[in-house]
């Protein structure tokens, strides 16, 4: 804000001092500063809206909102005034008010370029399409500029986007906006390449794909050159959707022939050859083949072409890829075509060999030839790799010795060979003592491999951290599928020593991250999460592997922290969206503007968004809300209603990136489309329970009014009636949802080893949880019918807390148990009794929660009863067993409360009892150095438990409280 080039405003010296105090963040001597310049200078709007800059940053929204409205109702013009209320009414998160300043700025100085272009740019933030284009015309009339014109137009644009009725998105503002660029067309004012990046834009979704062709080939197609091969691509493009597969075919060998080593332009060139075949298409007898020359039509052309351009690369002073791989991706086609001609290209074993024998050293040559493996005969997989195996240069191994890589070169040839060997399925057929085997001679490997990365920055990686990873990798097949669980202790040794050497290795960070959480502890992966410094988009795409375990571990303090970051990147999208596009009319990037919405929209829409909201909420109302007043006060400042759901269902985005761990697997191990469908299916209804349960809960302090039927009418009228409709409503919802996640879990769903995480739900319905919060809930349902129709029906309401305190105590006894032992020499742990004893804290805060709206509506009742007991002086007044039975209830639930504490406290002594210094290490696999790195992993884990059993502890003792203060 300081950065304000030289101003003719003579108040600018005078506003300097409170520009300087906002920028270095001194927002109270800002507010003094400008106190004292508007007793001199009442009139000074800029003075108060910068005081009410300085007020919202103290946290005085509401004061600084009325100074600013203030200003706003005086309709200033002053540039200093108007930028000041733009950055204010940005900060409070209200654009749609910068857009009233403008039009009020506009009328008063109607010929302002300056506020034109700024009242454009405010409708942009908000969407306003159609002001957009009025705004844009209107700047156009007083200045005759070609980019306000085109701003005009890209408003039609995105007009016809966002229709709701795509007929009127292609009869009205498509053309529309046609017509407006044919005219610029006609006089030959199209000046820029973005004009003509707008006209193909138009006319591409218009579907008049012939016409975009016409101009791409023609003379405005020579002003697409910012872009390497712009025209080229965009001709492509509408050469496929025309279905014009001999210029499909001629532009992409052209294109070829100038770059064998484009890979693109061979994927179209062989789509194109056999669509031709298939229609057995043939040239013309006379003139060209086509507009863009040369055809092939058949195989044998298509294998010509190809072996040429092995050939020519042969002369070509770098070694170039993409000739050899297209040779192995036409024998795929062939063969999946059912073809003998592949055989002319020679035997795919035999060419990946070659291939190996060419790009062995280089680190794609294992992503190269990953698609191509198919082609090999499972018979032939172990000769193969003994075969890649003979050609790699490796030093005479000694007796009992390694036969190591003496260069860089050779060991990335190995590593190749070690990745292909795991994914053509190898490493799975041996048995235990086998693949022990393998692990110890992986990581021998990786520590000869350190020597070669010694000059390496901490920023770089090592050239041997592949060998650690495929070692682990190893390790956790014995652990996850054979129950080994000295295994997983030995993946996190080696992992944290690879660290280590490799503090920048992000696969390191991830697989530690998930085996840690895996484990039931939170704790050190906060810290890894940190290190990993996720940029932007990745908080939505691998935040998942933090936040699903954020809260299920107990460490609520360090959840909230990290449900708190994610939700700073979702609500900073529609501002900073809002500026992208802003910057793309400015840029004349038109292209880019249905990209940024389309993000946007995407992100508003994410999965991962919702979760983490829903989550957080009810997070927060874990820790915050003890009683129904404290309650209430929470789901206020929440602005949260039983009644409205926010998550667009219909529309949810997965953006969960589920390859971000690196795999070797086979493909009938790794993760399938099928596993992410049945994740997102898993996901989406255990996102329906949270919400459900989160909307139960905001509707509790709504029935928290005494009715009575004689008020039938009034009870209407307040509203309440329809509230407790809709909690049974939502109720009806959540038992739906809960079939649906059982209906789910009966598939008995297996994802692959590094594949997407399980939710919570298995363990929410198999502890007894989900039992018990649904009774609760029908208690609520059960408590109003008592409130309104008198204390004569109360029987349901015996039985539901009858049945309430037995799966309490069900749950109870599924949290029994030590979360870590020693088992024949070797540390166990039970991560599941963690996140049952979770489930048991929120569970009892919502019985709390209901208890004391059960509590208000007894209470009137048994008061009353006592008045007409004390007025009357008859004995004869019977007190209903209703109160007796809510009081034991309470007493259960107490009683219950202190044993699980109990039961904490013993966890505490155990774990801080269990000396880890000296349980002995009985591991040949592990060198004495490793050795200490299990110690280190091993305490992490006691100490996240500690840590998370102490935060549930503490939360329980508070609930215990709580429950102490419920009487009637």
């Amino acid at each position: 804000m300081a950065a304000r080039g030289h101003v003719q405003d003579p108040n600018d010296r005078r506003l300097r001092p409170i520009y300087d105090y906002l920028d270095n963040g001194n927002n109270k001597m800002a507010i003094q500063q400008a106190d004292k310049l508007l007793k001199k200078h009442k009139d000074l709007h800029c003075a108060k809206v910068l005081k009410a800059i300085g007020l919202q940053r103290t946290g005085k929204q509401d004061e600084a909102f009325a100074l600013a409205q203030e200003v706003t109702a005086l309709e200033p013009t002053d540039d200093n005034s108007l930028q000041a209320l733009t950055i204010l009414y940005r900060e409070m998160h209200r654009p749609e008010l910068v857009t009233k300043l403008y039009e009020a700025a506009v009328k008063k100085v109607p010929n302002s370029e300056e506020y034109h272009s700024h009242l454009f740019m405010a409708y942009a933030r908000v969407g306003e399409y159609k002001k957009m284009q009025q705004a844009g015309m209107a700047l156009y009339k007083i200045v005759p500029k070609n980019p306000y014109y085109f701003w005009s137009v890209m408003s039609l644009i995105m007009q016809s986007i966002s229709a709701q009725d795509e007929n009127l998105s292609k009869t009205m503002f498509l053309p529309l906006a046609e017509r407006m660029v044919e005219k610029m067309v006609k006089e030959d004012k199209i000046e820029a390449e973005a004009e003509v990046e707008l006209y193909y834009m138009i006319l591409e979704r218009l579907e008049k794909y012939q016409e975009a062709l016409d101009v791409v080939r023609g003379k405005l197609g020579e002003k697409l050159t910012s872009e390497l091969q712009s025209r080229e691509n965009k001709c492509m493009a509408m050469y496929k959707k025309l279905w014009k597969w001999p210029e499909c075919n001629a532009l992409s060998r052209r294109l070829l022939l100038k770059n064998s080593d484009d890979w693109q332009f061979y994927i179209i060139y062989f789509d194109s050859v056999f669509q031709l075949i298939d229609k057995s298409w043939t040239p013309p007898a006379e003139g060209e083949h086509s507009l863009e020359g040369e055809v092939h039509y058949s195989t044998e052309q298509a294998v010509k072409f190809v072996e040429e351009r092995i050939t020519e690369e042969a002369k070509s002073s770098r070694p170039l890829r993409g000739p050899y791989l297209a040779r192995l991706e036409l024998i795929r086609r062939l063969r999946h075509r059912g073809c003998n001609d592949e055989y002319k290209l020679g035997d795919p074993e035999e060419l990946m060999f070659q291939y190996f024998k060419k790009f062995g050293d280089k680190p794609c040559c294992f992503t190269d030839l990953k698609i191509f493996v198919d082609l090999l005969p499972s018979t032939q997989c172990t000769k193969f790799i003994s075969q890649l195996l003979g050609v790699i240069p490796l030093s005479a191994p000694a007796e009992g010795k390694l036969a190591l890589p003496a260069d860089i070169k050779a060991l990335q040839q190995h590593l190749c060979v070690v990745q292909l060997t795991r994914l053509l399925g190898l490493y799975h057929t041996i048995d235990k003592k086998q693949k022990l085997s393998v692990v110890r001679e992986l990581m021998l490997r990786y520590q000869h491999g350190l020597e070669f990365g010694k000059s390496c920055l901490k920023t770089e990686l090592q050239f041997s951290d592949y060998y650690c990873l495929l070692a682990v990798h190893l390790l956790l097949d014995m652990w996850l599928e054979a129950g080994e669980e000295m295994a997983v202790w030995q993946s996190l040794t080696l992992l944290e020593e690879g660290l280590t050497h490799s503090p920048s290795n992000a696969q390191f960070k991830l697989l530690l991250i998930r085996i840690y959480c895996m484990l039931g502890a939170f704790e050190p992966v906060v810290e890894l999460y940190s290190s990993l410094d996720a940029k932007h988009v990745q908080h939505d795409t691998i935040g998942y592997l933090l936040t699903r375990y954020a809260e299920s571990l107990g460490q609520y303090a360090a959840a909230s922290q990290s449900c708190n970051f994610a939700l700073r990147f979702f609500h900073s999208n529609q501002k900073d969206t809002s500026e992208y596009i802003i910057q793309a009319y400015k840029y004349g990037a038109f292209e880019k503007i249905p990209e940024f919405i389309a993000f946007r929209n995407r992100l508003n829409a994410s999965l991962h968004f919702a979760q983490v909201r829903t989550e957080r909420m009810l997070l927060d109302l874990l820790l915050e809300a003890n009683i129904s007043t404290s309650l209430e006060e929470s789901i206020k400042s929440m602005s949260l209603s039983p009644e409205e759901d926010d998550i667009p269902w219909k529309d949810l985005y997965d953006n969960r990136d589920l390859t971000v761990l690196f795999n070797w697997d086979p493909k009938d191990r790794d993760i399938s489309e099928e596993h992410r469908k049945l994740s997102l299916e898993e996901e989406t209804t255990w996102l329906q329970i949270r919400s459900l349960t989160l909307r139960l809960v905001s509707g509790l302090p709504t029935l928290s009014h005494t009715v009575h039927p004689k008020n039938s009418e009034k009870t209407a009228e307040n509203g309440v009636s329809s509230k407790i409709d809709t909690i049974r409503s939502l109720l009806q919802q959540l038992e739906a949802a809960v079939d649906s996640g059982k209906r789910f879990l009966e598939q008995k769903i297996q994802y692959p080893v590094l594949g997407p995480p399980p939710t919570r739900m298995a363990g929410f319905f198999s502890n007894g949880s989900c039992q018990c919060q649904t009774s609760l809930f029908y208690l609520v349902s059960d408590i109003y019918e008592l409130d309104t129709n008198g204390l004569g029906k109360c029987l349901d309401v015996y039985h539901i807390e009858n049945i309430i305190v037995f799966l309490f105590s069900d749950l109870f006894n599924k949290c029994k148990g030590d979360l870590m032992e020693v088992r024949d020499g070797i540390l166990k742990t039970h991560p599941n009794i963690l996140e049952n004893l979770v489930f048991f804290v929120e569970t009892m805060s919502i019985t709390l929660w209901v208890s004391s709206y059960c509590e208000c509506v007894l209470r009137p009742f048994k008061s009353s009863l006592q008045k007409k007991k004390k007025k009357k002086k008859e004995t004869s007044v019977v007190m209903p067993p209703v109160f007796t039975s809510f009081l034991d209830y309470v007493t259960e639930l107490q009683t219950l409360t202190s044993n699980v504490i109990d039961h904490i406290k013993g966890l505490e002594i155990i774990l801080t009892a269990l000396k880890l210094e000296e349980l002995s290490i009985d591991d040949t696999l592990l060198s004495q150095e490793e050795k200490k790195f299990t110690k280190t992993v091993q305490g992490k884990v006691q100490s996240s438990y500690q840590h998370s059993i102490q935060e549930i502890g503490e939360l329980l003792k508070k609930r215990l409280d709580t429950i102490k203060k419920l009487k009637i």
